[in-house]
């Protein structure tokens, strides 16, 4: 089963091959009713081979296209749920996500998979990072509201051993820094505990730290580069304001966990990063409504709520801040070549839902996008949209 980000989210939108299967289950976690998990499984699968047949010439390629889910179906799967089950096939994709939220049950099969249900969990319900700070153990996490796990980052050292490498044969306590290659390394086990020739000062100390900081910040911006959530730096007190000196992230957050990471388990690293992290998400969104409402008052044009304008306008990039109702869909078409869009009251043959389009082609181009109940959609309107330009 893959973990869901909103890296997860984009690979499966990047390199579609039609056709795209999307299955969403709400599951019963216990009790009695939890028997008719299974069934209702069958009954999406049913309805899904349905789709298919009207685009495939035999019944017996849709079942086959299918297998990989339909294996899912043993009793220890079922014995293993959360709260919502989703499911992607392709011909080149099968991925399932056992989720800590109920979803609408739902089947699409279209040119795309149909992720707008999956963006409540990944953007509104407060995905961040932590960077737990150690000499000798960096560790980088990816969090939101439900759970933290870590994660690998490509290039970014672990230690000071690994980042930086002490020449002890420089005379008069002069300590030449370079990047380890593998050879024999020494490391500061404490603060103020050194070696090699010689004892520099703390200030020296910090320095060495310092430039390690700067070996871990530059992986880390490349692999956080064009996100905006928040990240937490953890790790005892000292460290803080040094890391903070090497950090290019636009959005590391003023408070820190000042305990030392390695003493507590991730649940408790994730209660302590999502107490920090919580009150930003839900300003954030107030402050988009805000900005919404001045901008639709101001007849601008930076602001609207005519569904047409907004899924053109996110397919060309101009989308900044997208609010789109949970549970809803507008089925129909976009053409690119003409920016038309025609909507269906039902979804035809081919159709996508042009609120899951839009919402997806707003994420792919760095904005933010906002699911809410369909009350607070602005205006009472299909979907609402802040644009760039």
């Amino acid at each position: 089963m893959a973990l869901l980000s909103i890296d997860e989210l984009k690979s499966l939108v990047e390199n579609p091959q039609n056709p795209c299967v999307s299955l969403y289950m709400p599951m019963v976690k216990a009790g009695p009713e939890v028997r008719q998990n299974p069934i209702r499984f069958k009954n999406l699968i049913r309805e899904a081979e349905e789709r298919l047949d009207t685009i495939k010439s035999r019944h017996t390629e849709a079942v086959d296209f299918l297998q990989p889910a339909k294996e899912l179906d043993t009793v220890e799967f079922w014995e293993n749920q959360d709260h919502g089950l989703v499911i992607f096939v392709s011909p080149n994709v099968f991925r399932y996500y056992q989720l800590p939220m109920e979803f609408q049950e739902l089947v699409v099969v279209s040119d795309q998979f149909h992720l707008k249900p999956l963006l409540h969990l990944v953007n509104n319900d407060g995905r961040f990072y932590v960077l737990a700070l150690s000499q000798k153990d960096i560790k980088f996490f990816e969090g939101t509201r439900y759970s933290i796990n870590e994660v690998e980052v490509k290039n970014m050292p672990k230690s000071l051993d690994e980042a930086l490498q002490y020449d002890e044969t420089a005379k008069d306590g002069q300590f030449r820094i370079a990047t380890s290659k593998g050879g024999t390394s020494n490391s500061f086990s404490q603060p103020g505990s050194f070696h090699g020739q010689g004892s520099p000062d703390r200030d020296e100390h910090q320095k060495d730290i310092l430039q390690f900081f700067h070996a871990i910040d530059a992986p880390l911006h490349e692999k956080l580069r064009n996100q905006k959530a928040p990240l937490v730096l953890a790790g005892v007190e000292y460290l803080h304001p040094i890391y903070r000196e090497a950090n290019t992230y636009p959005h590391l957050v003023e408070e820190g966990i000042t305990r030392r990471p390695e003493v507590f388990q991730a649940e408790e690293l994730h209660e302590d990063a999502w107490q920090i992290v919580e009150p930003m998400f839900s300003q954030a969104q107030k402050d988009a409504m805000e900005l919404y409402q001045q901008l639709a008052g101001e007849g601008t044009g930076k602001a609207s709520s005519d569904i047409k304008e907004i899924i053109s306008a996110a397919y060309y990039q101009r989308v900044d801040s997208l609010f789109v109702p949970v549970g809803q869909q507008i089925w129909g078409k976009f053409d690119p070549d003409s920016m038309s869009v025609d909507l269906h009251p039902e979804p035809e043959p081919d159709d996508e839902d042009m609120l899951d389009f839009a919402a997806i082609h707003t994420l792919l181009n760095s904005g933010t996008v906002y699911t809410v109940e369909p009350e607070k959609v602005p205006n009472g309107a299909h979907a609402a949209a802040i644009f760039r330009y």
